[in-house]
C-alpha cells in the first residue's frame, strides 16, 4: 500500500547549504500531499530539535504528510520526539520511530515476524515427526517402527525448499502472503482512510464569512407626480403609474334610534275666515291644505271656500254687528265663512279654546276661531331618523377601518408600495332596520347593514427605489443598503393629475457585494482572507467560521462559501 501512496509523493533532496527556511519553503511550494525529505550525509540543520519541530508544524499547517528518508540514528531520535514518519528508503513503508528503537528495527520488523512464523512452523513439524519412546506407549504393539533417518532429513529439506520457493524476495509481498487476513483488514482500513481524507479535505470544507460594515443614514424628500395611464409613466423623472386596489366586505352595526313620534289622534274643529272685498266686487278663495297657525300650532284646511262680491250691497247683509266681523269697520264688503280644519300632527296640545286674536294663515283672508279644537291625544313612540342612520355609517367606518385597511394592504404584495394617504372607505347600499321614520318596537335594536368598499392607490416599489437611488447621487465607492419605510406625503388631486412628496431615509455604506467578497477570498487561507477583507474601506469587522476545526482555508468552490453582510451604522 505504501508503494501505491508514494506514487503521488514529492521527493525533495536537501542540499548541504539549505537552511530551515529553505526547507520550509520547499515543503509549502510542493503540490503533493506526501513530501519525502532526503537529507544529505552531513545535514546539520536536521540535528536541531527546534528545526525538526518546525518541519512537523509546517506539515500540519500546509496539510501535508512529511516523511524523512534516513538511517541516521540522531535524526531518527529527533523524528521520534516530533512524531515524524521515517523510512530508510523510498521502497520501505514509513513509521514513527520510538526514542528507544532505530530505523533498522522499524524496517525489519515485518521480516522478523515472517521468520518467527517460519520457525514456529518448523518446530511444529519437528514435534509431529519426533520419535516417541517406549515409555510413552502402553503396549509394545503401539510402538511405531523406527523411521528411516535419511528419508526424514530429506523430507525436511524438501519442505524448507518449498517454503523458500514460495518467497518472492520482496519482504512486503512475502508478509502479505503470510498475513492475508491482516493485509485485507489493513487494505480496507487504508481505503476507508483515503475516503475519509477526500471527504474531510475536498467535500466537507465550507466557510461562513460575516463582514461588518459602517453605514450612515441619509434623509430623502422629493416631489413626485402620479398618473392612472400607464403610457404616461416616466419613473426616472418621478412620474409613477399608480393602480387602484379595492376590497369589498359586508358590514353590520347596531345603533341607537333617537327620533320621537306621536302616534296619537289629531285634534280638529273649524275656523272663521273673513274676506274684505272692495265695492267694485271680487272673489277670495280658501283652498284645501291652507294652513292656519296660532301659538306655534298649525291646523290645515280640510275643505275649500270661495267668497265673492258682485257690488250688490245686499250680499253683505250677513254681517252681524255683535260678531267680531260686525265690529270691523272697513271700506268695501266684508264676507265671512267657516272652514273645517285638522291639526298638522297628533297631540293633546292641539286641544285649544276659541281665540279671536293671534291667528295667521297662508290664505289671503283674516281668521279667528269661535269654537274649541278637540280630539287630540298623545301616544309617543321611538322612531329611526336619518341622522341616526348617518351616524351609524360613520360608526361602521371607524369601527373596522384599521382591520379593513390591514386586510387591503396584505392583499397588495411586497412588489408594490401603497400610498396610504390615498386610502378611502365608502359605504354603499346601506339598509337600516327599522327604516328611517319607522317605529322601534320594545326590545328591538336598530341595525345597519352595508357593503363597504375600501380602496388605495399603489405604485411599483422597484421603480420607486431605483428613483431614490438615482436621486441620492452616491459616490462610486458607495451603495444604498436599505431604504427605510418610504411614504407619500400631501397626496392630492389637482387639475393636472395627482401629486405628492416622496419621503424616506436610506442607509449608505461602502460598495461591497457578496459576490465581490467571494471572489476576493476563495482559495485563500483564513488569515489572508481576514487581512484582505479588513483592508476594504468601511469594513469594521470580519468573522470567518469553518465547517470543521481542521479546515484552514476558504474553499475554492463558491457554492461552499456563505457571506453575511451586517450593517453597524445608525439605526
Amino acid at each position: 500500500m505504501w508503494y501505491i501512496l508514494i506514487m503521488n509523493k514529492d521527493v525533495i533532496y536537501i542540499e548541504p547549504e539549505d537552511d530551515i527556511t529553505d526547507i520550509i519553503t520547499k515543503i509549502e511550494k510542493s503540490k503533493e500531499k506526501i513530501v519525502a525529505l532526503v537529507p544529505p550525509k552531513k545535514a546539520g540543520v536536521f540535528r536541531s530539535v527546534v528545526n525538526i519541530k518546525l518541519i512537523a508544524k509546517v506539515g500540519v499547517t500546509s496539510e501535508k504528510t512529511i516523511v524523512l528518508v534516513t538511517t541516521d540514528p540522531s535524526i531518527i531520535k529527533l523524528a521520534a520526539a516530533a512524531k515524524i514518519l521515517v523510512t530508510k528508503n523510498l521502497q520501505t513503508p514509513p513509521a514513527i520511530p520510538t526514542a528507544e528503537t532505530g530505523i533498522e528495527d522499524l524496517a525489519t520488523e515485518e521480516m522478523i515476524d515472517d521468520q518467527d512464523t517460519e520457525e514456529e512452523d518448523e518446530e511444529e513439524e519437528e514435534k509431529k515427526e519426533k520419535k516417541p519412546t517406549a515409555e510413552e506407549y502402553s503396549d509394545e504393539e503401539d510402538i511405531p517402527e523406527k523411521p528411516n533417518n535419511k528419508k526424514e532429513k530429506a523430507s525436511k529439506k524438501d519442505k524448507k525448499a518449498e517454503k523458500a520457493a514460495k518467497k518472492t524476495g520482496n519482504p512486503i509481498v512475502d508478509w502479505i502472503k503470510t498475513h492475508k487476513k491482516l493485509a485485507i483488514f489493513g487494505g480496507v482500513g487504508v481505503v476507508a482512510l483515503i475516503i475519509f481524507m477526500v471527504w474531510a479535505f475536498a467535500i466537507a470544507p465550507a466557510a461562513t464569512v460575516t463582514v461588518g460594515i459602517e453605514t450612515k443614514n441619509e434623509n430623502f424628500a422629493e416631489n413626485v407626480t402620479f398618473t392612472t395611464n400607464v403610457e404616461d409613466e416616466n419613473a426616472p423623472e418621478g412620474k409613477f403609474y399608480m393602480q387602484e386596489k379595492k376590497i369589498e366586505s359586508k358590514q353590520e352595526v347596531k345603533f341607537e334610534a333617537t327620533g320621537k313620534k306621536n302616534n296619537g289622534e289629531k285634534a280638529s274643529g273649524s275656523v272663521v275666515v273673513v274676506a274684505r272685498i272692495n265695492y267694485e266686487g271680487g272673489t277670495k278663495v280658501v283652498s284645501t291644505g291652507d294652513k292656519f297657525t296660532i301659538s306655534g300650532l298649525t291646523f290645515i284646511a280640510d275643505n275649500s271656500v270661495t267668497m265673492s262680491y258682485n257690488g250688490d250691497e245686499s250680499v253683505c247683509s250677513n254681517i252681524d254687528e255683535n260678531t267680531p266681523i260686525g265690529k270691523v269697520r272697513a271700506e268695501g264688503c266684508v264676507i265671512y265663512a267657516k272652514v273645517k280644519v285638522t291639526a298638522s300632527e297628533p297631540g293633546t296640545k292641539y286641544n285649544i279654546s276659541p281665540a279671536e286674536n293671534g291667528w295667521s294663515t297662508t290664505a289671503d283672508v283674516s281668521v279667528y276661531s269661535d269654537s274649541p279644537m278637540a280630539g287630540g291625544t298623545d301616544d309617543i313612540v321611538t322612531i329611526v331618523e336619518q341622522v341616526d342612520i348617518e351616524k351609524a355609517k360613520d360608526q361602521m367606518k371607524s369601527s373596522n377601518e384599521d382591520e379593513v385597511k390591514e386586510k387591503l394592504l396584505d392583499s397588495i404584495g411586497d412588489e408594490m408600495m401603497p400610498i396610504e394617504s390615498s386610502f378611502t372607505q365608502d359605504t354603499a347600499n346601506a339598509v337600516a332596520t327599522p327604516a328611517a321614520g319607522e317605529e322601534v318596537k320594545n326590545g328591538q335594536q336598530p341595525t345597519l347593514t352595508a357593503t363597504t368598499t375600501a380602496s388605495i392607490f399603489v405604485i411599483d416599489k422597484v421603480k420607486m427605489e431605483e428613483f431614490i437611488k438615482e436621486k441620492a447621487k452616491l459616490g462610486d465607492d458607495q451603495k444604498v443598503y436599505e431604504i427605510k419605510d418610504p411614504y407619500i406625503e400631501n397626496f392630492v388631486k389637482g387639475d393636472s393629475g395627482y401629486a405628492g412628496r416622496l419621503k424616506t431615509s436610506y442607509a449608505v455604506g461602502p460598495k461591497v457585494t457578496e459576490n465581490d467578497i467571494v471572489e476576493m477570498i476563495k482559495g485563500k487561507g483564513i488569515g489572508d482572507a481576514q487581512h484582505d477583507l479588513k483592508n476594504i474601506n468601511g469594513v469594521t469587522s470580519v468573522s470567518i467560521d469553518t465547517s470543521y476545526p481542521w479546515v484552514g482555508a476558504i474553499p475554492n468552490d463558491t457554492n461552499k462559501i456563505t457571506v453575511n453582510i451586517e450593517k453597524k451604522g445608525e439605526n
